[in-house]
C-alpha cells in the first residue's frame, strides 16, 4: 500500500491567541478552500485541503468518471460552499458542508467517512490517509466545522485542482 506522510496542522480555533483573524461585521471575508487532488485510483482519489492557504486535512473522493451522479467525484473547478444543518438533511444528523453549483449534480456535500463506499460523490474528509482511505473523519470533520464557524461561517469558496 501506498503511504502519505502527514503535516501537522493547529486550528486556530486551538491556538492561545482566538482574536479573530478578521472582523466580520466590516465585511465579508471569505473563507477560502483549496482541494489538491493527488492520489488517483481506480476506487478513489485522495487529495489535500487547505483552508485559507493553510493544509488542514486529507479528503477522499470517487475516481472521475465523466461527472456521472453516484459515481464520480466532480470536475475540478471553483464552488461556492455553504454550511448545511442537519434539519436540511434527510440522512447526515451533524452540521455538514453543502457545494452549490455544481454543474448536473446535486447534493454534494463534505462529510464523515472513511472509504470509497462511504460516499457517492461527495468529499470526505480525514486526518491521515492511505491509498483508497482517510482516517478519523469525524474529528477532521468536527476540527474543520470548528473552524470554519470560527472563521465567521459564510462566503466559502472552493477550488478543486487535479495534481
Amino acid at each position: 500500500m501506498l503511504e502519505r506522510k502527514e503535516r501537522v496542522y493547529t486550528p486556530k480555533t486551538l491556538q492561545e491567541d482566538r482574536t479573530p483573524l478578521n472582523n466580520h461585521t466590516e465585511g465579508k471575508v471569505g473563507i477560502d478552500l483549496l482541494l489538491i487532488r493527488d492520489m488517483f485510483t481506480d476506487e478513489s482519489t485522495i487529495g489535500e485541503l487547505h483552508l485559507n492557504s493553510e493544509r488542514f486535512c486529507d479528503t477522499l473522493e470517487l475516481p472521475y468518471r465523466d461527472n456521472l451522479r453516484s459515481i464520480s467525484c466532480i470536475p475540478a473547478g471553483q464552488y461556492k460552499v455553504r454550511m448545511r444543518y442537519p434539519r436540511e438533511s434527510a440522512s447526515r444528523n451533524y452540521l455538514h458542508l453543502l457545494v452549490q453549483d455544481v454543474p448536473n449534480r446535486d447534493y454534494i456535500l463534505f462529510h464523515r467517512g472513511n472509504t470509497a463506499k462511504d460516499t457517492k460523490g461527495c468529499i470526505l474528509v480525514g486526518q491521515g490517509s492511505q491509498q483508497n482511505i482517510v482516517h478519523n473523519s469525524t474529528l477532521a470533520m468536527d476540527l474543520l466545522l470548528k473552524e470554519i464557524i470560527f472563521l465567521g461561517g459564510e462566503n466559502i469558496n472552493l477550488i478543486i485542482k487535479n495534481k
